[in-house]
């Protein structure tokens, strides 16, 4: 019998229901919510949408399974990992197809997205073989100091709809290796893809309860996991609202709390950037995955002798850019995911327009056949916006970037910490020890130098501020999902 969560409707569409205890299983309540392509508004699929009243018999199922898989030997959760990511890898085309559906972004960059995925599974799965301990020296010749470390218990995660796979990933991984239990509230815009990922989990061989998925929205079931006693530690990739929320609730019981929350990240050109290379990465991080990605730019701060040229190289690229549908071969951009993200980019250009900032392209909603039923809007560039607008001071999580010139190193630096924000930053210049200088006194907990991406699979990613707190990839995303023990010792001396 097929799983529910790949049951076919008509044509390519799918249900999906929650994932608990190993048995796809209806919301205790019966609501459904319907998925639509956001490049033409056709129903894609349905999924269950879970509510408050699910989450206890979700963490029942995670308590009950903690024990045994915390106690698993790392090796053997070493393969499961591994063999997980194979079926994915084996499944590739179909889950990429279903993430374009839902989310809209070309089916190459959700190949490339579940892929990532794949080896983050593939990394923490030998992460797990190398948990271990060490001894400390003592004040005291009889005594002996192991410091080790185990599970945190059962975590729960919250995972958004811009990237679901890259992200339910890099969270599962770290938690599942370090042997937690798990209840995970997938995004109710984006949960077929990861319905997915859940049954490559299963099919390999993941013990019943130890993976619990749960989608529903976040003020209901992501407050009542936040809130659940039995919840040792939550993971949050989220806006920086939802997570000062999810502070607030899980502060009740001192729950343990990791974020990665808003960016508003800067993009610096120094007076000795390649003006090409650095307009390219601009476009590329200003408007990959239509901006809708917390390291996305919204800030481009550029020294005034190659304004003009940076300037006119960005728009030339930007207008170059041919949006589509996700499927379409060719397509590099595609819709935004809905309607609030496309008014909310509309509006942080009217009020940069309000305040005397000019539109050198884009910001309109194309009319062309083929487009006009979806939700695309043309990337826009702004310019001589003045720092107190809503595209220089709020997270636009849309297709719109702003230039600003700037006249010494030490004002680009003091624009680019001006916000409470601190996720990562961009430095385009050739003199690579003056890049490093300012690198030094970013606040971000991730700087691209003459690269526009700061994700490394064994390098730690999160912010300072604002942004958040706690680490995801890495050594550093394990440790996260990791409880410190010391066991101190009395050796008595040998009779000799």
């Amino acid at each position: 019998m097929a799983s529910p969560a790949r049951t076919l409707r008509k044509g390519r569409d799918m249900t999906r229901l929650l994932f608990i205890n190993g048995t796809w299983v209806d919301a205790v309540r019966g609501k459904r919510r319907t998925i639509r392509d956001p490049a033409t508004g056709a129903d894609v699929g349905v999924t269950a949408l879970a509510t408050a009243e699910d989450v206890p018999r979700a963490v029942v199922a995670a308590l009950r399974a903690q024990s045994g898989w915390g106690g698993t030997e790392p090796d053997r959760r070493a393969r499961i990992l591994h063999r997980a990511a194979d079926l994915i890898t084996e499944r590739v085309d179909r889950i990429a197809e279903i993430l374009t559906r839902e989310q809209g972004k070309p089916v190459a960059d959700s190949r490339k997205e579940i892929l990532f995925g794949v080896e983050v599974l593939h990394y923490y799965a030998e992460e797990a073989r190398r948990l271990g301990g060490t001894i400390r020296p003592s004040v005291r010749p009889d005594l002996r100091s192991l410091v080790t470390d185990a599970p945190v218990g059962v975590v729960a995660a919250i995972v958004p709809w811009n990237y679901p796979v890259d992200l339910y990933v890099w969270k599962i991984a770290p938690a599942l290796a370090a042997g937690c239990a798990m209840v995970v509230k997938p995004p109710p815009e984006t949960p077929l893809a990861i319905a997915e990922i859940v049954h490559c989990l299963s099919d390999a061989g993941l013990p019943p309860g130890v993976l619990n998925d749960i989608p529903g929205d976040g003020p209901d079931v992501g407050a009542a996991l936040a809130a659940h006693p039995d919840i040792r530690l939550i993971s949050a990739t989220a806006s920086v609202p939802a997570g000062q929320s999810i502070m607030r609730q899980a502060a009740g019981n001192l729950k343990r709390v990791a974020l990665e929350l808003g960016g508003q990240c800067p993009l610096l050109v120094l007076d000795d950037a390649d003006i090409e290379e650095a307009a390219t990465a601009a476009v590329r991080r200003s408007f990959s995955n239509m901006g809708q990605i917390c390291i996305a730019v919204n800030r481009i701060l550029v020294a005034r002798p190659v304004l003009d040229r940076f300037r006119a190289a960005m728009v030339e690229a930007t207008q170059a850019i041919r949006l589509g549908h996700g499927m379409a071969p060719g397509t590099l951009y595609g819709p935004v995911l809905a309607e609030p993200v496309r008014a909310r980019a509309a509006q942080h250009i009217e009020d940069a327009l309000h305040r005397g900032g000019r539109l050198l392209c884009g910001g309109t909603i194309p009319e062309q056949d083929g487009l006009d039923a979806g939700y695309f809007f043309q990337p826009a560039v702004l310019d001589g916006v003045p720092d107190d607008a809503l595209v220089m001071t709020q997270e636009t999580f849309g297709p719109v970037a702003a230039i600003r010139s700037f006249d010494t190193i030490a004002e680009a630096i003091e624009v680019a910490n001006a916000l409470p924000f601190g996720l990562a930053a961009y430095i385009y210049g050739r003199d690579l020890e003056r890049a490093w200088a300012v690198a030094d006194r970013i606040e971000a907990g991730g700087i691209g130098i003459n690269v526009n991406d700061v994700s490394e699979l064994q390098a730690p990613f999160g912010g300072w501020k604002m942004s958040g707190f706690g680490r995801e990839l890495g050594p550093e995303g394990l440790a996260t999902y990791r409880e410190t023990k010391h066991v101190r010792m009395r050796v008595r001396p040998l009779p000799l």
